[in-house]
C-alpha cells in the first residue's frame, strides 16, 4: 500500500506471481492529534482490499507493507493500532509501516547503498548505506521542501509580484503566467491564504516556472536554485563510501530539463563519486518489493522502528 497526499493504492500478490492492478480510494487519509488516523486509514483500506480479496480468491493474508507520507513524524498512532487493525479484519501476520520515502528509496534503487531525491509538491531526500537510515528536509511548505514543488511555485508567484510593484527580481513573463493561472496579482492574498491545500496551490505553479525557464533568467534562476538544494540533500544522506547510486524519483521532474540538466549538473557537483541512474519503480514497486523480501524471510534493509517498523506475529506466508 502506498499512501500519501492524492489518497491510498494498494495492490495484493503472491511469491513468484505478478501483483495485482493497482485500485485507489482517492481521498488522503486524515491527520489527527495523534498523527496520521489509522481508523480513516482502515476506512479506505478494508474495502479496497476486499475487493483484490474477491479478485484473487480465498487466500490468507501473510504480510502487509504500508507506505505512508509523514510516517517518521506522524505515525505514533499507525504504530501503535495499524498492525493489530490488519490481523483482526484480514489475519495478517508480519507488518511493515515504511515512511513513503523509504519506499520511494526502494522503488528507485532497490536494496542497494545510495541516495534518492523524491520531489512532488514536497521534497525528501534518504539516503543508505544499508546498516542505517538518514533523510534530509521533507520538513513541509513552511519549514522546508527546499527546491520541491510548492518551494517553486512560491519562488515563481514572488517573482510575479515583484514584476507586478515594479520591484528588482521580477519577472514579466511570470507575471503573465500568474495573472492567466489566478487573475489580477491584488487578488492573489485572498485566494491562497485561505485556502487548507496551499502547498499544492502553490505547486500548480511551478510546471509555468519551468514553461519560462528556457527564455526567462529569473525563472531558470529559480530552478537553478532548486537543483542547488536538491543537490544539497542528496549529499546530506549519500554514502561516502565506495560507488554509490543516486536516482531521482517524483511528479516534479516530469517537467523535463528546464530542471532535471540542472539538477543533474549540481549532483554531479557535490557527488562525484556517486553514479546517478534512472529509478526503476515508484513508491508502490517499493512496497511490494519490501512485501516480497518479508514474504520471503529476505528483507536487507535496514529496520529502525521510525524509517522501517516491522511488527511479526506466527510465521509468514506466501501472500501480500
Amino acid at each position: 500500500m502506498d499512501s500519501g497526499g492524492s489518497g491510498l493504492r494498494a495492490v495484493v500478490g503472491e511469491l513468484g506471481r505478478p501483483v495485482s492492478a493497482p485500485v485507489a480510494s482517492g481521498e488522503p487519509v486524515r491527520t489527527g492529534a495523534r498523527g496520521i488516523d489509522a481508523g480513516h486509514f482502515m476506512e479506505q483500506l478494508v474495502p479496497m482490499v476486499r475487493t483484490l480479496a474477491d479478485e484473487a480468491g480465498g487466500v490468507e493474508w501473510g504480510t502487509a507493507v504500508i507506505g505512508a507520507t509523514g510516517l517518521a513524524s506522524l505515525g505514533e498512532e499507525l504504530r501503535d493500532e495499524l498492525p493489530g487493525a490488519l490481523a483482526r479484519e484480514f489475519g495478517v501476520r508480519t507488518v511493515a509501516l515504511v515512511a513513503d520515502a523509504v519506499t520511494a528509496y526502494v522503488g528507485a534503487l532497490g536494496a542497494r547503498p545510495g541516495a534518492v531525491v523524491a520531489a512532488g509538491t514536497g521534497l525528501i531526500a534518504v539516503g543508505t548505506d544499508l546498516t542505517g537510515w538518514r533523510r534530509a528536509d521533507g520538513w513541509g511548505h513552511l519549514l522546508g521542501d527546499c527546491g520541491g514543488g510548492a518551494w517553486i511555485g512560491r519562488a515563481g508567484l514572488e517573482a510575479a509580484l515583484r514584476a507586478h510593484d515594479g520591484r528588482d527580481g521580477g519577472s514579466g513573463p511570470l507575471l503573465a503566467c500568474a495573472e492567466k493561472q489566478f487573475g489580477p496579482m491584488p487578488e492573489l492574498p485572498g485566494k491562497l491564504y485561505p485556502r487548507p491545500d496551499r502547498p499544492a496551490v502553490l505547486a500548480s505553479f511551478a510546471p509555468r516556472v519551468a514553461q519560462c525557464a528556457p527564455d526567462d533568467p529569473v525563472a531558470a534562476g529559480i530552478l537553478r536554485a532548486a537543483a542547488r538544494h536538491m543537490a544539497e540533500s542528496a549529499a546530506a544522506v549519500c554514502p561516502t563510501a565506495g560507488e554509490p547510486q543516486v536516482a531521482l524519483t517524483g511528479g516534479l521532474f516530469r517537467m523535463g530539463d528546464p530542471l532535471l540538466v540542472p539538477v543533474h549538473e549540481e549532483l554531479a557537483k557535490r557527488l562525484p563519486h556517486a553514479r546517478p541512474v534512472a529509478a526503476a519503480g515508484d513508491p508502490l514497486d517499493g512496497a511490494v518489493r519490501i512485501a516480497r523480501d518479508l514474504a520471503a524471510g529476505a528483507l536487507t534493509l535496514p529496520v529502525d522502528g521510525v524509517m522501517v517498523h516491522v511488527v511479526s506475529g506466527a510465521g509468514r506466508g506466501d501472500h501480500f
